[in-house]
């Protein structure tokens, strides 16, 4: 791995509630380099998205980040006041939300909004946030950029003002982007061009990238590495042609069978058994012991890291592929 940018080190973010502390996310540890695409996969409930708001500082009460840290190009994010969080994010670390209404205003023109992003943390001329912003509609795909400044969010189609969200994303070439799951409400082809666009953008501007997904399809094409959670924790992280080509965790080679183009011709689709656990009741060892085809007694205790080569890392006492 290159240089980390961001390097997550044991978080902890737990929200209280009337029924209990609900473990969103517990004891989560990774690096991203720089330059690199990283996707960050699991079903509905693993705690993902929590995660890119506890990085961006965007956990709101009752939840609280209570333990970890977050270094983000030298500095312990946990430990910043909202005023320098403010300094920091939408400049060098931005964020691209599931719905594009979360970042555009419904009632400002789209010249607005992104002359207001940039002079948040750049001084220039109303003449020099006009061609910062043109040039990030073109780069993003948006014809006859002049004249999409002056409209409305609500004159732009779903996949557009998508596209428009990830321009203001990328306005001020930000050190790291998070994505949280912003192609799921778009068509297939929007969303082959979007993935496109943003891979060669991350690239040109030299953007680190966390693609947030429950789609393995997706971060495929995508990803330099992936990161698989799990009812708040990470069980396997690495290269991704590894991690797809040879899962370790029972969990991973669950996600990978339950896709339909993995399937045998006119088979039943496969799909993991059993429920995910609540959040407010992890058991104290694999919280995916209860869903496990390779559970055993030992599985009643937390497996401890198996770091294998190529930087992969894995949470499993039997794991696939390896002698036990």
């Amino acid at each position: 791995m290159t240089d980390p940018v961001l390097r997550v080190s044991g978080l902890q973010t737990y929200f209280e509630t009337r029924d209990g502390v609900l473990r969103a996310v517990d004891d989560v540890s990774f690096e991203v380099g720089r330059g690199e695409i990283v996707g960050l996969v699991g079903e509905s409930g693993s705690g993902k998205s929590v995660i890119g708001f506890s990085i961006i500082g965007l956990i709101d009460s009752p939840g609280r980040i209570v333990g970890g840290s977050i270094q983000f190009a030298g500095e312990d994010l946990t430990r910043l006041d909202e005023a320098h969080l403010r300094d920091i994010r939408g400049n060098r670390l931005s964020m691209i939300f599931q719905d594009p209404m979360m970042t555009l205003n419904p009632v400002l023109r789209i010249d607005t909004q992104m002359f207001e992003a940039i002079a948040a943390h750049r001084r220039v001329s109303q003449d020099e946030k006009r061609k910062l912003a043109v040039a990030a509609l073109q780069q993003v795909g948006i014809s006859s950029p002049e004249s999409r400044l002056k409209a409305y969010p609500h004159e732009f189609s779903g996949g557009m003002r998508q596209r428009i969200a990830i321009a203001i994303a990328l306005l001020n070439k930000p050190d790291l982007i998070i994505a949280d799951e912003p192609t799921t409400a778009l068509d297939v082809t929007i969303q082959a061009q979007v993935l496109s666009e943003v891979q060669s953008l991350c690239a040109e501007v030299g953007s680190a990238l966390i693609w947030i997904t429950h789609d393995l399809a997706i971060v495929a094409g995508l990803a330099d590495r992936i990161i698989v959670q799990y009812a708040g924790r990470i069980v396997e992280q690495g290269p991704v042609d590894d991690i797809l080509d040879d899962p370790r965790h029972p969990y991973t080679r669950g996600l990978l069978d339950s896709v339909p183009g993995n399937q045998a011709r006119h088979g039943r689709l496969w799909q993991i058994p059993g429920m995910m656990p609540s959040p407010l009741d992890l058991p104290e060892g694999c919280a995916f012991a209860s869903r496990c085809p390779r559970a055993a007694e030992l599985c009643k205790t937390r497996p401890d890291s198996t770091r294998a080569e190529n930087g992969r890392e894995y949470f499993c006492h039997f794991p696939y592929g390896v002698e036990t």
